[in-house]
């Protein structure tokens, strides 16, 4: 227990805060980009609102490929342009960018299956009502499908958690890197297994909070 000093109780807090930090602020983005995009890669499917058989196509390539690069590769390849567009490839706020980047076909590709669980009946007929395909989208797609989007974020978020433990490649830091540096190589047993049951309470509030929500929202 001489491990566990006021310092290393600082580094635990703060790795805690770099470990929301990182999965928040990446889903964030991940659902920005990967919402609309989902959204796309559904309605120019064949027969959809949308029908554009060239863009699906090119759509579900890059959700495809996106999802398919192992994401400790991805940090690498993408070092250049975390650089670019937050000055640094080192930090937190650098990690952030990989795994936004990793999230975003990942989220598209759970929103566009949450859409095809959508009955097609139901879209005929608010189109024999008269509804543009702005309505349909806006009033019928999105609705229907907001549980099934909500417990996809939280999925997001929550292998974006165990994606941050990569992050220390980088210098991200998080409870993942705090687990490795001290509690592996530096035989901080105690630490380690902190470490770990603060990001399996993460997760389950996480998890807890999103079933809720879902429910919420839920009116089938």
């Amino acid at each position: 227990m001489n491990e566990l000093t006021p310092q290393m109780w600082q580094m635990v807090a703060k790795s805690t805060w770099e470990t929301v930090y990182m999965g928040l602020a990446s889903t964030a983005i991940s659902v920005a980009v990967g919402l609309p995009m989902g959204f796309l890669a559904f309605l120019t499917g064949k027969d959809r609102l949308l029908a554009n058989k060239p863009l699906f196509e090119l759509l579900d390539v890059v959700i495809n490929v996106g999802r398919s690069v192992p994401f400790i590769i991805l940090l690498i390849i993408l070092l250049p342009v975390t650089r670019f567009l937050v000055g640094t490839s080192l930090g937190t706020t650098a990690a952030i960018v990989p795994l936004a980047v990793a999230a975003i076909p990942f989220f598209a590709r759970l929103t566009a299956n949450a859409l095809a669980e959508i009955p097609t009946g139901l879209t005929e007929a608010a189109k024999s009502m008269g509804a543009t395909r702005w309505q349909v989208v806006s009033k019928y797609y999105f609705p229907e499908s907001l549980p099934i989007l909500i417990n996809a974020m939280t999925i997001t978020l929550i292998t974006l958690i165990s994606y941050s433990a990569m992050a220390g490649v980088v210098g991200g830091g998080g409870l993942g890197n705090l687990a490795i540096s001290y509690g592996e190589h530096r035989g901080m047993v105690y630490v380690k297994w902190i470490a770990t049951i603060i990001i399996v309470a993460f997760v389950m509030i996480c998890q807890k909070l999103g079933d809720m929500l879902a429910a919420k929202y839920d009116h089938r």
